[in-house]
């Protein structure tokens, strides 16, 4: 694979310019993907609360309600939510039964649909939300034993094997892929689901040793073991990506594979790689089109990160890398990472053009470990990212919403639209952008209010008032359409002016009445010294111009 470092001098000057940190840090660009990791088994990042009463079900959806608003606050707009964890799983599967960590007990049912719950909760929040699948590992000994005779290992005894105090399922057994692949189906025609995400789908460490020779005498046809596991994980992936783009094409699939690929030209992966010691062969998908994105699992320092990062992303044949930053290490016992370490991190995954970032595990940003959190709210994800468009899949945007409206009422603004024509034949989110100057740069990042799925219709308060607004039509694929304008200065019957009101002649009488109409007083002053006397409130304002001429004005002074 080629490596294309310069004698690594870019690397260089990169590290030296980020060893120290400004307050000017690049902005993002409107599209990143942020992500974090919300893991489920043991109630690692949740649930705390069991669900074993109407009570504790409450109380179960509040804590992840509360994970999620964290996560909207913070401007994230992705959401790995752990769904197949050991051979158990966290919705009601024809496959697997309910993991132990949502009631305490094995196999018992929540009385509650988690996984829906979730991803309602994701899109009211304007969030995707990927289904996190572990692959191959189908449990400890122990979680074994509690799973009992609703196994894997029970129902198919000859499509796992024992290795190491643990069971797995044999990634050269043909059976292994077409069960994978029906649990990844079985979620996405059950759930409105914006991704199916693939962890540990490798084989487990210390794989050379791996207990499979049966396998591979049955079904190795004359190749060599490395590369027939290769193969075997490959055939996985593809049959997986197959049967979701079978059903709905616009479900993203990706994996969380090792963070280093293989050794590069200069730099050592130290043993530790996805391509000789767990046999993925991660650019392989991607090049062949069986990937949409990757997260791997760049949890190391220095240039254990950098260099491995930009040969992701050299090799990513125009699919998305998003590195999974390990931000478990702050502050831990035995690693101690400072939080520079992260946010160069971050600050290097943008400047190199990589996609976005992944943060494992969901606690750490909920416990705002080492200030990482506020960091992300002030400096980095300061404001909204939309997911990009998966053009590679379909690039056609759809029609834009029609006819929209704003009006003013208790202190908010409120704006509604017609739904896209385009809404007749597929589904349409809209992204609503807003600006105090006209047009709204739909191209900016900065001007993302936020994404309403389900509704034609959104209401702004506080610092979220702006004077011009902007609505676009999104397809599942990520498309967007042409902007429809609200509040265009010179279509609009009456214009809602935010803090200030245009320029205008200073010959013009300007009446300014309260909401109900009622006159208050008349002036000829200039727009900057009249908005100066006003409390705050919302106003009804008249101007005459000298030439006759009369423009109606809702002025709201915050």
């Amino acid at each position: 694979m080629p490596t294309k470092f310069n004698d690594m001098q870019r690397i260089i000057i990169i590290l030296s310019i980020l060893t120290v940190f400004s307050s000017n840090i690049k902005a993002s660009s409107k599209y990143e993907i942020r992500a974090a990791w919300i893991t489920t088994i043991g109630g690692l990042d949740w649930p705390n609360t069991k669900a074993t009463s109407e009570y504790g079900i409450k109380r179960q959806k509040e804590e992840l309600c509360r994970q999620l608003d964290l996560l909207k606050e913070a401007n994230f707009n992705t959401v790995l939510f752990q769904t197949r964890l050991r051979g158990d799983v966290i919705y009601p599967s024809i496959y697997e039964t309910f993991t132990e960590s949502l009631t305490g007990k094995t196999g018992r049912n929540p009385g509650y649909d988690p996984l829906k719950f979730a991803i309602e909760e994701c899109h009211k929040r304007g969030m995707e939300i990927h289904a996190w699948m572990v692959c191959i590992p189908a449990g400890n000994d122990r979680q074994v034993r509690l799973l009992g005779k609703q196994s894997v290992v029970k129902k198919k005894p000859t499509m796992c094997i024992h290795f190491k105090r643990a069971w797995y399922l044999d990634p050269g057994n043909p059976e292994t892929a077409k069960y994978l692949a029906a649990i990844a189906k079985e979620i996405t025609m059950n759930y409105d689901i914006d991704g199916i995400h693939l962890d540990y789908i490798r084989y487990p460490e210390n794989g050379e040793n791996f207990p499979d020779g049966k396998t591979f005498r049955k079904y190795g046809k004359g190749k060599n073991l490395t590369q027939w596991r290769r193969d075997n994980i490959t055939s996985i992936v593809r049959e997986i990506y197959n049967d979701v783009k079978i059903i709905k094409p616009w479900v993203k699939v990706s994996s969380a594979p090792v963070g280093k690929y293989n050794d590069t030209r200069r730099y050592s992966s130290k043993g530790w790689n996805a391509y000789n010691a767990v046999y993925q062969d991660t650019k392989l998908w991607m090049e062949t089109g069986i990937h949409d994105a990757i997260f791997p699992m760049m949890y190391f320092r220095d240039n254990q990160f950098y260099p491995f990062a930009l040969d992701w992303e050299e090799n990513k044949h125009g699919r998305w890398v998003i590195p999974g930053l390990g931000i478990y290490f702050l502050k831990i016992k035995a690693h101690e990472w400072d939080i520079n370490e992260i946010l160069r991190q971050i600050y290097f995954t943008r400047r190199n053009g990589l996609d976005g970032q992944a943060f494992f595990r969901n606690e750490f940003l909920m416990k705002n470990t080492c200030g990482l959190t506020d960091s992300l709210k002030c400096r980095f994800y300061t404001y909204p990212a939309a997911v990009p468009p998966m053009t590679w899949q379909d690039s056609i945007a759809p029609l834009p919403p029609q006819k929209g409206e704003i009006s003013l009422s208790n202190n908010c603004v409120s704006i509604c639209w017609e739904e896209s024509e385009s809404f007749k034949i597929e589904e349409i989110a809209y992204r609503i952008y807003a600006s105090d100057t006209y047009p709204v740069d739909t191209n900016d990042g900065r001007k993302i209010i936020c994404l309403k799925q389900n509704t034609n219709s959104f209401v702004a308060k506080d610092s979220n008032i702006k004077r011009f607004w902007a609505i676009t039509s999104i397809d599942r694929y990520g498309n967007e359409s042409k902007p429809l304008a609200i509040n265009h200065p010179d279509k609009a019957k009456r214009i809602i002016c935010i803090n200030k009101l245009p320029d205008f002649p200073k010959a013009s009488t300007i009446v300014v009445n309260d909401i109900t109409g009622m006159e208050l007083f008349r002036t000829k002053c200039d727009s900057e010294e009249l908005v100066k006397k006003l409390n705050k409130g919302i106003y009804s304002i008249q101007i005459f111009l000298s030439n006759g001429k009369q423009e109606n004005i809702t002025l709201f002074i915050k």
